[in-house]
């Protein structure tokens, strides 16, 4: 039931969204950085609402939850927002688990948010799917809404630092082969000279 609200959240959600901004308003657009946050994983013990505003300094991370900030000063991340009920959005975790073979850790990171997601459906996801990227779950839908996820599949490709390069919204993006090129543009380049890096040393 809790994945059928989701998926029924997303829809109205993005219904709402296109009507008044455009699909194109979902997520962070490229150039910008991602909101940074930590929410409990799927697979620990942790159980609570994601934090918004987290340290990101290694010495206060909780292991049990996915520090965005954290994962991002290491390497390029792909980040994906998806929700249990929708196949479609599962479809392109799988692509990112099976890319994630592909990809070295010290070249691009993988991560996925279960977005309104009980910590248990998140879990059982995981675990039928034999997920080994991190998997976060979102319980209180705070960040589907910091991201606008107004529609899934969606993951944004950002550079080391967190800024974003590219922005991937839709159903095309639920392979590995759409996904693969891009992943690898992502870490080809560089984030533009123009864009300030974050502070991603201190609190953010």
């Amino acid at each position: 039931m809790i994945g059928i609200f989701g998926l029924v959240l997303v829809v109205a959600i993005s219904i709402y969204q296109f009507a008044v901004h455009g699909v194109g308003t979902a997520g962070v657009p490229a150039g910008q950085r991602l909101h940074f946050f930590a929410a409990p994983l799927a697979e620990s013990t942790l159980n609570g609402d994601p934090n918004l505003n987290p340290p990101c300094t290694l010495a206060q991370h909780d292991p049990r939850a996915l520090n965005i900030c954290l994962l991002a000063r290491r390497a390029p991340l792909v980040l994906a927002f998806f929700v249990t009920g929708s196949e479609d959005c599962r479809r392109q975790i799988d692509a990112l688990q099976a890319l994630s073979g592909e990809f070295p850790a010290r070249s691009v990171r993988f991560a996925a948010v279960a977005v309104h997601s009980s910590h248990s459906s998140a879990a059982a996801l995981v675990r039928s799917h034999h997920w080994t990227i991190p998997v976060a779950y979102d319980r209180d839908g705070s960040l589907g809404a910091l991201y606008e996820v107004a529609i899934c599949p969606m993951a944004e490709l950002a550079y080391r630092g967190g800024i974003v390069r590219d922005r991937l919204i839709g159903e095309r993006w639920q392979t590995s082969a759409a996904l693969a090129p891009r992943i690898r543009a992502l870490i080809a380049t560089r984030a533009p000279a123009r864009v300030r890096r974050p502070e991603i040393g201190s609190t953010s």
